[in-house]
């Protein structure tokens, strides 16, 4: 699918798919890490069909979009900033916005820095949930000298370098351990390993090996487009919306909980959710205008690739519970 340049801040340009009437109302998809614009390959064309003018960005760093060499370039702040201008560009004044991942926590972080621009969030994976305490200092007292993924990716250095040696092996167990398929348990932190010497790689494989090939929902063509937009990106510029964790959190902590109507889906069996539903459950309470919970029996993490038709079926609900699309009493994408 063809997508064209946008320049969304001095020095930055996103390659964004845009398709749709484009009289009709516009819609944000949203990715995570590691993915791009292609992990919503399946949603695109049903809302189009319905009815909706698609924005689905390469955001800042993935694929051949713009990748600053300075870590905080990747604050939220600015990676929000990127979406609204992608409003400006098309003259929205406001836009429904959906988001997977770490695609959901920017969201999060845009209806609360820019709430005026948004008429409804749909996230998925990633509920709201305000930190109590910086990220890093709670991830420090939970896991101690344990591997835990996002402190292992806070240097400047280590995890790109593992990463980016082997791209294709790198995406393949990522995507593998956080698919339905090897859903588990999480490990007690006491079992994992110690930080000082365990790579990602390593760790994702503690409890089972990743299986020989890909997952029967991921086809070996959209993979290696995953691999060749990695391949142009490399694994700094991804990684290091991690590193800014603590500058969101320090940049959001006053502000106000997203107005607008929300709504969340998820997968039955995603690592993020699975064990810890009262985070889910907790946004009846924390969100002022919270429109329901979708969860999709059997998908993982990659809920809008592994279970797409399931998928476009609930983010139909979810539409039609926040009252937004181009025929709010009747539309329907499935």
């Amino acid at each position: 699918m063809s997508s064209r340049r946008i320049t969304t801040a001095p020095d930055i340009e996103l390659d964004v798919i845009d398709v749709g009437p484009t009289d009709g109302p516009v819609i944000v998809l949203c990715h995570g890490w590691p993915e791009s614009s292609h992990s919503w390959r399946h949603q695109i064309d049903p809302l189009v069909a319905d009815g909706w003018r698609v924005l689905v960005p390469d955001q800042r760093g993935y694929a051949n979009s713009t990748a600053p060499e300075d870590v905080a370039d990747y604050r939220s702040e600015l990676l929000a900033a990127d979406l609204v201008a992608l409003l400006d560009d098309v003259g929205a004044d406001t836009a429904t916005f959906v988001g997977h991942d770490w695609g959901a926590l920017v969201v999060w972080d845009l209806a609360r820095h820019h709430p005026d621009r948004i008429n409804a969030v749909v996230n998925v994976s990633v509920p709201y949930t305000p930190w109590p305490m910086q990220p890093t200092e709670l991830f420090t007292a939970l896991y101690s000298d344990r591997f835990f993924y996002m402190l292992y990716f806070q240097p400047v250095g280590p995890a790109e370098t593992e990463l980016d040696v082997d791209i294709a092996r790198s995406l393949r167990t990522v995507i593998w351990g956080g698919s339905g398929e090897m859903a588990r348990p999480p490990t007690p932190p006491e079992d994992l390993p110690p930080m000082e010497g365990t790579g990602l790689l390593d760790a994702w494989v503690l409890d089972a090996p990743i299986p020989e090939g890909l997952p029967p929902w991921l086809d070996a063509a959209d993979f290696d487009r995953y691999v060749e937009q990695f391949t142009a990106s490399g694994f700094f510029g991804p990684i290091s919306w991690y590193r800014n964790l603590d500058a969101n959190w320090e940049a959001t902590r006053d502000l106000p909980a997203p107005p607008m109507p929300c709504a969340f889906i998820g997968g039955s069996r995603d690592m993020v959710i699975a064990h810890r539903m009262e985070y889910v459950d907790s946004m009846e309470e924390s969100l002022p205008d919270y429109r329901g919970t979708f969860i999709i029996d059997g998908p993982g993490h990659w809920t809008q690739q592994e279970a797409p038709d399931a998928f476009n079926v609930a983010l139909d609900d979810a539409l039609k519970a926040c009252g937004v699309g181009p025929a709010p009493s009747g539309h329907d994408i499935r």
